[in-house]
C-alpha cells in the first residue's frame, strides 16, 4: 500500500528526552477514519484466509510478506529511495525492531489457528490494546479515563463474542498460550510503528519492516522444514488475496494511520477482527456466528468509541 507521509513536518512534535510524553497529534481527521476501517476490514479476512489455505502456518506467514515486499519494491525505489538512504541508523534498527515483533507475532498465532479452536485463537490475539496499554503505562504515559475504560469495553465485548477456551487439551492451551503471545507482539510492533511513522512515510517504513520480517520468516521456515512451494494454483491465489487484503490493505493501513490516531484507537481497533472474521467466515465458508455475535459486536463498537472519544480529548 503505497504512501507517502509528511516526515519531519512542522505538526510532528516530538517528547523530550526523560520522561516519555504521549506525540501531540492533530484531531481525528475522518480519512483516517475511514482508512483504519479499510484495514481492519482487511485483516478481518486473515483467519478465514488461512483456514482455507493448504499450506503450513509459517510459509503462509512468511509468503504474505515476501509478496508485499515485492509489491512495494517499484514505488520504494522508484519514490522514496531518497528517504531509504537516509533513515539513518536509528531509524532502520527501530524499523527492524517492529520487523521482528511482527514476525513473532505470525509465527505465534497462525500455528495457534491449528491448535485451539480460531474463535479462541482470534479473542486471545487481539488482546493487543490491553498489552498497548500496559506497556504505555510502563513507559509513563497515562491514558485517560474514557481511553481505558473503552479498551475494558471492548475487550468484554470479544470475550462475550468468543468466550476464552477453557479446555483442558494441553494442545489447546498451548494453542491458547501462542495467540495469547502473538498479541504482545504485535502491541510492540504498533507502538514501535507508531514511533517510526513520526518521521518516515508509510511505505519506507513498511518496506523495512515486512524485509525483515520475511527474512526471518524465511529461517524459520528452512529450519523447521515446512515447505515452501508445490502448492495448487488455488492456494497460491490465496496467499495472493492475502497478501493484498491483509498485508498490504490491513497492516500497511494500520502504519498509515497510527501517526495521527495514535497506537491507543489504532490497536482498539484492531478488536473488530474478531466480529470481521466471523461475518467472513458465515458469508463464505458457511460458518453461521453464534447469537452472541450481534450484542457482542455492538459492546465492541462501544467500546472503541469510548476511546476515540477519550483520545480527541487529549489530543483536541
Amino acid at each position: 500500500m503505497p504512501s507517502s507521509a509528511r516526515p519531519g513536518s512542522a505538526g510532528d512534535l516530538r517528547a523530550p528526552t526523560g520522561v516519555p510524553q504521549q506525540t501531540v497529534r492533530a484531531p481525528h481527521q475522518p480519512l483516517d477514519l475511514f482508512l483504519l476501517a479499510v484495514a481492519v476490514s482487511g485483516i478481518s479476512l486473515s483467519a478465514p484466509l488461512i483456514a482455507a489455505t493448504a499450506a503450513p502456518a509459517l510459509a503462509i506467514a512468511f509468503w504474505r510478506n515476501a509478496m508485499a515486499v515485492g509489491a512495494l519494491t517499484p514505488f520504494a525505489l522508484l519514490r522514496h529511495r531518497a528517504e531509504l538512504a537516509g533513515l539513518g541508523l536509528r531509524r532502520i534498527l527501530l524499523s527492524a525492531a517492529a520487523g521482528t515483533l511482527l514476525a513473532l507475532h505470525f509465527a505465534l498465532w497462525l500455528p495457534s489457528l491449528h491448535m485451539t479452536s480460531v474463535a479462541s485463537s482470534t479473542a486471545l490475539v487481539t488482546t493487543t490494546p490491553i498489552w498497548t496499554a500496559i506497556l504505555l503505562r510502563l513507559r509513563g504515559h497515562r491514558p485517560p479515563a474514557l481511553v481505558k475504560a473503552g479498551v475494558v469495553v471492548a475487550f468484554l465485548g470479544v470475550v462475550l463474542l468468543t468466550g476464552v477456551d477453557l479446555s483442558l487439551s494441553p494442545r489447546a492451551l498451548f494453542g491458547d498460550a501462542l495467540a495469547l503471545g502473538g498479541g504482545v507482539a504485535a502491541a510492540g510492533y504498533v507502538l514501535i510503528g507508531a514511533e517510526v511513522r513520526r518521521t518516515v512515510s508509510t511505505t519506507a517504513y513498511t518496506y523495512v519492516c515486512y524485509a525483515t520480517t520475511s527474512l526471518l520468516l524465511l529461517l524459520v521456515c528452512l529450519l523447521s522444514g515446512s515447505a515452501l512451494a508445490g502448492y495448487s494454483g488455488g492456494t497460491w491465489l490465496k496467499l495472493l488475496l492475502l497478501t493484498g487484503a491483509a498485508q498490504l490493505l490491513g497492516h500497511s493501513l494500520i502504519n498509515r494511520v497510527v501517526r495521527n490516531l495514535g497506537p491507543s484507537v489504532t490497536s482498539t481497533a484492531i478488536l473488530l477482527e474478531t466480529p470481521g472474521a466471523a461475518l467472513i467466515a458465515a458469508l463464505w465458508l458457511g460458518q453461521t456466528p453464534p447469537a452472541a455475535a450481534y450484542p457482542a459486536l455492538a459492546v465492541i463498537l462501544a467500546g472503541l468509541a469510548l476511546v476515540i472519544t477519550g483520545d480527541r480529548r487529549r489530543t483536541g
